[in-house]
């Protein structure tokens, strides 16, 4: 999933107010959701891969992909044979789309902000790409993504970085560094990650690792 309000859908799955409607707006979406992002020129999910290859080896699993949808982020991933891989989405027909194309190793249905049904240290390696932004997940989803990853392992996710941007996003990822949940090894600078159809939408991809 990912932040964008160009096309009527993407619009929907933004104004939505519960868990239930977000995952039918994008339920019927699925369809047509890579078409229509890479029509607007997608660019974060060809980032997000690249940020991983170089923080990530391929012997490095299991690896939970939270918030897969049809797993455009690990298409790069799965050529270069990265394995062991999870996804996980709120979305069925999102993870149907992923399956079709034969990259991960299992699913699970999860609501973001939630309690995941992983058990604590289960994955060496979480990542998390254009999803925890406001109207899909909320920043207390990170406390759930670093219960999963054990300590030592990298979490890599997706932040937006723009004028839009809620306060409590980069609030929560300054809480947790002085908590000692993670330390911040590595963040790209920002860039713009939808340039044909919503200009001003930047991010940021950051790396963590958890610690004990």
């Amino acid at each position: 999933m990912t932040e964008t309000r160009n096309q009527h859908t993407v619009g929907t799955s933004y104004d939505v107010g519960s868990a239930e409607e977000q995952r039918a707006a994008y339920d019927a979406w699925s369809d047509k959701y890579e078409g229509d992002l890479m029509a607007m020129g997608y660019r974060l999910p060809w980032v997000f891969a690249s940020v991983v290859t170089a923080h990530v080896s391929r012997d490095e699993r299991p690896i939970l992909d939270a918030g897969c949808g049809g797993g455009m982020q690990i298409e790069p991933l799965h050529l270069l044979g990265f394995s062991g891989i999870t996804g996980a989405d709120l979305s069925e027909p999102m993870m149907d789309v992923a399956r079709a194309k034969g990259l991960y190793d299992d699913f699970q249905q999860i609501t973001m902000g939630e309690r995941l049904p992983f058990e604590t240290d289960q994955f060496a390696v979480t990542l998390s790409c254009g999803v925890i932004t406001p109207g899909h997940a909320p920043a207390t989803a990170f406390d759930e993504l670093v219960r999963v990853t054990r300590p030592g392992g990298k979490l890599i996710f997706s932040l937006r970085d723009d004028a839009k941007q809620l306060p409590e996003y980069p609030a929560k990822i300054a809480a947790m560094t002085t908590a000692g949940a993670w330390r911040e090894i590595f963040r790209t600078d920002a860039f713009y990650s939808l340039p044909l159809g919503e200009p001003d939408v930047m991010h940021r991809v950051h790396v963590c690792e958890v610690l004990p």
